[in-house]
C-alpha cells in the first residue's frame, strides 16, 4: 500500500482528526465573543446610567428653590440614587435592577410632584434638565433592550449543543437578564376618565 492509498483509503478519519480541532477552537472563539458582546452591553446600561446619576442631582437642586415644602421627596430621590450608584460600582446585574426600579418609582414621585408648581414646570433651566433625563431614560431603555438581547444570544449559545459541551469544559456561565423586579412596575397603569 503506498502512501497516497493510505491517505485515500483513511480520508475521512483523516478529515476528522482535522477538523475536529478547527471546530472546537471556532466554538470557544464563538463563545467568547458573545461573552464580550454581552459585556459591552452592560457598560452601555452603565454608561447610561451614570448619565442619568449625573442629572438627577441638577434636576432636584433646581426644584428645590420652587419646592421647599418637599424635602422628604427629595431625600428619597437622592436615597435612591445613591443605592442604585452603590449597586453600579458592585456590578451585580440583578442588585442593579432592582435598584434601578427603585429609583425609577422615587423619580416618577417626584415628576408627579411637580404638576402642583407651575413656575417650576416654567422654568427654562428645570425643562432643559427634565427633557435631558427624558432622553436619557429613552437611551437607557435601548441600552438595556440591546443587553437582554445580548444575553439571550450568549446563554442559547451555552445552553445549545454542540458549544454547550466547550461552555462546560471552559466554565461560561449563563449571565442574568436585566429585569424588573417589581411586581407592580410590570402591571399596565389604569387610566380613568
Amino acid at each position: 500500500m503506498t502512501f497516497l492509498q493510505f491517505i485515500y483509503s483513511h480520508a475521512i478519519l483523516l478529515l476528522v482528526v482535522i477538523s475536529c480541532p478547527i471546530i472546537f477552537f471556532a466554538l470557544y472563539n464563538k463563545l467568547v465573543g458573545l461573552r464580550n458582546i454581552v459585556r459591552n452591553s452592560w457598560s452601555q446600561i452603565d454608561v447610561q446610567l451614570k448619565r442619568r446619576f449625573d442629572l438627577i442631582p441638577n434636576l432636584v437642586e433646581t426644584a428645590k428653590g420652587y419646592m421647599k415644602h418637599e424635602s422628604e421627596t427629595f431625600i428619597k430621590v437622592t436615597e435612591a440614587r445613591a443605592q442604585a450608584m452603590s449597586a453600579i460600582n458592585k456590578g451585580d446585574v440583578k442588585e442593579v435592577s432592582a435598584a434601578a426600579a427603585n429609583l425609577d418609582s422615587a423619580l416618577a414621585k417626584m415628576m408627579l410632584t411637580f404638576e402642583n408648581y407651575p413656575e417650576l414646570k416654567a422654568n427654562q433651566n428645570f425643562l432643559a434638565l427634565q427633557e435631558e433625563l427624558t432622553s436619557t431614560e429613552n437611551k437607557v431603555a435601548f441600552a438595556r433592550q440591546a443587553y437582554n438581547d445580548a444575553v439571550m444570544g450568549y446563554n442559547n449559545a451555552v445552553e445549545m449543543f454542540p458549544t454547550n459541551m466547550v461552555a462546560a469544559m471552559f466554565s461560561f456561565k449563563q449571565s442574568d437578564f436585566f429585569e424588573i423586579e417589581d411586581k407592580a412596575e410590570k402591571q399596565a397603569p389604569k387610566v380613568t376618565f
